[in-house]
């Protein structure tokens, strides 16, 4: 087996992990999780979504968010689900921006309201917008693995979508297993024709816990190649449209498991706990 000396761990908690609570949480418990994640040693959070505040509230601050984030001078990734929501983030000053598209057409269609090929066609639009102010692009590819509605989602629906962004130029791309069914096996070959098809794209592996297999899962990755992954804090998170899926895999928990592999992350272990105790008292 192959085990790299670091993995970066990007951390989704204040985003992805928040975005479902009914409950608002006040904009300044936001700023100091963010903060505290900081302080700890993630290099890059994603933190907020300029997605209409109508379908989800959670990230109606976004704008208060990401001037947080400009004054800590992090680096942060604000989610941006089509070209509206691009230009406010362009004019807020937000340097690493997401989009994303799901490999089920029906779940696509469910999330965001728009087949696959109507997604594919605002991003290469929006791409081009992103590049000329020097915007670092990441593609979410969501349900890569299995959907809920459609059931296994087979290799060419995940490469029709990882195809557009690669060609539309994105920096790196997720790929998500949005239910959080996959398990290893499917996870490793999948990966790894991802990165014979795609060899100059760097992935991330983005795993959420519903079958209890991330962890496993994340290994599965780290041997098919891929060495970033997207872990929630205290497990939070879960998607809406995606029925039955719980939350993302516990940053702590991934931490935990690769600290006692020796391999870094650049993130202080031993503060995690009590951040992720912070956590899920918001929500």
């Amino acid at each position: 087996m192959h085990f790299p000396s670091s993995v970066e761990i990007i951390e989704v908690g204040p985003r992805d992990g928040l975005q479902n609570e009914k409950k608002f949480v006040a904009t300044e418990d936001k700023k100091v999780l963010i903060q505290r994640l900081a302080e700890s040693g993630f290099q890059r959070i994603e933190t907020a979504s300029f997605v209409h505040p109508k379908i989800v509230p959670q990230m109606a601050d976004a704008s208060e968010i990401v001037d947080f984030c400009n004054e800590l001078g992090i680096f942060y990734i604000a989610l941006t689900p089509n070209k509206k929501a691009l230009e406010r983030a362009l004019e807020a000053n937000v340097k690493q921006i997401a989009v994303f598209v799901g490999a089920s057409n029906t779940f696509n269609e469910k999330n965001i309201r728009r087949t696959i090929d109507e997604s594919l066609a605002e991003c290469k639009e929006m791409f081009p917008i992103a590049k000329a102010n020097g915007v670092f692009m990441r593609g979410y590819v969501s349900m890569a693995f299995s959907c809920p509605y459609e059931g296994a989602v087979s290799y060419e629906q995940v490469k029709k979508v990882v195809s557009s962004f690669v060609e539309n130029g994105a920096d790196e791309l997720s790929i998500g297993d949005t239910n959080g069914r996959a398990n290893p096996r499917i996870v490793y070959d999948r990966l790894t024709r991802l990165k014979e098809d795609f060899p100059d794209t760097t992935f991330v592996g983005h795993f959420h816990d519903t079958s209890g297999f991330a962890l496993a899962n994340i290994l599965a990755a780290i041997q098919a190649g891929v060495t970033k992954f997207d872990t929630s804090i205290g497990g939070l998170g879960g998607c809406p449209f995606s029925p039955g899926s719980t939350g993302n895999v516990a940053t702590e928990k991934v931490v935990e498991m690769l600290h006692a592999m020796n391999i870094n992350t650049g993130i202080a272990q031993e503060r995690l706990a009590g951040i992720a105790e912070f956590a899920k008292g918001l929500v």
